[in-house]
C-alpha cells in the first residue's frame, strides 16, 4: 500500500510538492479476503491504522493548513515479526547507526546546531536499545505475537492475561523507540528541504523540534533502565533495625522516613502496613506499601544494609556510634500473577491488640493480625487499620508477596534470606554509608557514587543513587 503526500493549501504548498513520495508497507496488504481469520485481521489493521495516525498527524495537519507537514513513515510492519521491522531512514538513506558513524560533535543544547542535536538523539537511541536488549526484545515479541494468535489462548484466562500484558508492554517499548527514530529522520529531511528552498523559518522549526526530542529522549534513557520482569509493579519496603539498641532503632526510623519522603517526591501512594516501635525511640521494624508505576523497579536498588556513623544523641558522653539498618523490597504482583497458591490450612492467624502511644490511643480491641505460613515459617502482620478484617487483608497481601518473592528467588537459584528474614545486619554487608561525623558524606559502596549533603539524602533525594546503581548493574549484566 502507498500513501501519496498531496499538495497542501497555504504557505507550504511549494515545499510539500517537493517532498519525495514514500511507500508505507502495510503489514496486511498480503492478506486474502477469503482468509478464515479476516475478522481478526481487520481488527488488527484497525489498531495498526490508529497507531499510525497518532504517530503521523500529517494528514489532519495538512487539512488544517499546518505549516509543518510531516513525512509519511517508511516503516510499517512493527509487531507481527521482528524480521519485518524496517529501520527508518532519511530520503538519502541515512539511519540512526549511520548518524553515529558520522561522529558529529555533540555540543551544548544552547547551540543552534542540528547535527549536534541529531547526534545526541542517535546516541541516546543506541543506549536505549542496548539497555532494552533490543535483539532479545524483538525475539521475545515474535514469540508472544505467535502465542496471542493462537485460537485457544483464552482457554486459560490467567495465562492469557499474563501473555497479553507482557506483549503490550514490549510493544509499547518498541513503538516508543521506533517513533523517536522516525521523528529524527523526518526532521533531518525537513532541514535539508528547508535549505534547498531557502526557508530559514522551516529550518528553525525543525531544529527546535530536534532539541525537544533531544531533551525528551533523556527521560527514555532512564525508563529503559527498568526493563525487569516486575519493575512496573508497586512494592512493599521493609526496614529492620540491626544490633545496637535504641541507636539502631532510631536509625531504622530515619531510613524508613527517607523512603516515605522519596516515594512522595515521586508521586507514589504511601501507606504504613506494619510498624513495631522501639522501647525508647525509633522502630524495631516497619513495612510500608508504595503504590505507583515502576515503584519496584526503582526501589529494588535499595535492598541491603545501610550504615550510619554519627555522634549519638542517646549517648551522654557524646561518643561516635555506628548503626545498621536492613532494607528489603518486595514486588506486589497482583492481577492474578501470583506464583504461590496459599491454602488456608497452612496458615496460623493470631489476633492481638495494636500498640499505641498510650492514653486514649491504646487499642482496647484485638484488631491487629499476625499470619504465619506454617510450611515456610514466613510471617506477616498488620495493625495499622482499626478493622480486624482490613488488617487481615493487608497482612495476607504482604504474605503473598513474600512467598512470591521467595519462589522467584528459588527459581533464580539465589538466596532468599533477604526476603524472609533480615539477618547479618552488620559490618561487611552494607551497601551504603551515611557519615555525619567527623565529616559529612553519603557513599554507595557498590558504585562509589557519593554526595556531600547527607541532609538532602535523608530527606528523600536518593534518585541519583538509584539511577547510578541501575545503570551500573545493567552494564555488568551486559558484560
Amino acid at each position: 500500500m502507498s500513501f501519496l503526500l498531496l499538495k497542501t493549501l497555504g504557505k507550504r504548498s511549494k515545499q510539500l510538492s517537493r517532498i519525495p513520495t514514500r511507500k508505507f508497507s502495510c503489514p496486511f496488504s498480503s492478506l486474502s479476503s477469503n482468509n478464515s481469520s479476516s475478522n481478526n485481521s481487520f481488527s488488527i489493521f484497525n489498531s495498526w491504522y490508529n497507531s499510525f495516525n497518532r504517530r503521523n498527524k500529517g494528514f489532519s495537519s495538512i487539512l488544517k493548513g499546518s505549516p509543518k507537514p510531516p513525512f509519511v513513515s517508511t516503516w510499517g510492519v512493527r509487531f507481527l515479526s521482528s524480521e519485518a521491522v524496517v529501520e527508518p531512514t532519511t530520503t538519502d538513506g541515512l539511519t540512526v547507526e549511520g548518524i553515529i558513524a558520522k561522529s558529529w560533535n555533540i555540543i551544548d543544547e544552547s547551540e543552534n546546531d542540528w547535527k549536534s542535536h541529531a547526534s545526541s538523539i542517535a546516541q541516546s537511541i543506541h543506549l536505549i536499545k542496548k539497555r532494552l536488549k533490543w535483539k532479545r526484545l524483538m525475539d521475545r515479541l515474535e514469540v508472544l505475537s505467535a502465542q496471542t494468535n493462537k485460537a485457544d489462548l483464552w482457554d486459560d484466562p490467567v495465562h492469557a492475561g499474563k501473555i497479553s500484558r507482557e506483549h503490550g508492554s514490549l510493544m509499547k517499548k518498541m513503538e516508543d523507540v521506533m517513533a523517536i527514530e522516525q521523528e529524527l529522520v523526518e526532521h533531518i529531511d525537513m532541514i535539508k528541504l528547508a535549505r534547498e528552498e531557502n526557508d530559514p523559518e522551516l529550518e528553525s522549526e525543525s531544529v527546535k523540534a530536534l532539541l525537544r526530542i533531544r531533551r525528551n529522549v533523556k527521560e527514555k534513557e532512564l525508563e529503559a533502565l527498568l526493563s525487569g520482569e516486575h519493575d512496573y509493579c508497586s512494592c512493599f519496603i521493609e526496614v529492620q533495625a540491626g544490633a545496637g539498641g535504641t541507636e539502631s532503632m532510631d536509625w531504622a526510623s530515619m531510613v524508613m522516613q527517607m523512603y516515605k519522603l522519596w516515594a512522595q517526591r515521586k508521586g507514589y501512594g504511601v501507606s504504613v502496613v506494619d510498624e513495631m516501635p522501639g522501647e525508647i525511640a525509633g522502630i524495631k521494624r516497619a513495612t510500608i506499601k508504595v503504590d505507583g508505576e515502576n515503584a519496584f523497579g526503582y526501589a529494588k536498588s535499595e535492598v541491603g544494609v545501610h550504615r550510619l556513623v554519627r555522634i549519638s544523641p542517646f549517648d551522654s558522653a557524646k561518643r561516635r556510634h555506628t548503626s545498621f539498618a536492613a532494607v528489603a523490597v518486595i514486588p506486589i504482583l497482583g492481577d492474578g500473577s501470583t506464583r504461590v497458591q496459599i491454602n488456608e490450612s497452612d496458615l496460623r492467624i493470631d489476633r492481638f491488640r495494636s500498640g499505641g502511644a498510650g492514653g486514649q490511643s491504646v487499642n482496647k480491641t484485638e484488631s491487629a493480625v499476625r499470619i504465619t505460613h506454617i510450611p515456610t515459617g514466613i510471617t506477616a502482620s498488620c495493625q495499622n487499620e482499626r478493622s480486624q478484617h482490613l488488617n487481615k487483608a493487608s497482612a495476607m497481601a504482604v504474605l503473598q508477596s513474600r512467598l512470591d518473592q521467595l519462589e522467584m528467588a528459588r527459581q533464580a537459584q539465589v538466596t532468599a534470606e533477604h526476603t524472609q528474614s533480615l539477618t547479618e545486619i552488620s559490618w561487611g554487608n552494607q551497601i551504603r554509608s551515611y557519615v555525619l561525623h567527623p565529616y559529612r558524606m553519603v557513599k554507595d559502596l557498590r558504585t562509589n557514587y557519593e554526595v556531600s549533603d547527607p541532609d538532602s539524602v535523608l530527606e528523600g533525594d536518593i534518585d541519583d543513587f538509584i539511577l547510578s546503581f541501575l545503570s551500573t548493574s545493567l552494564d555488568k549484566d551486559e558484560e
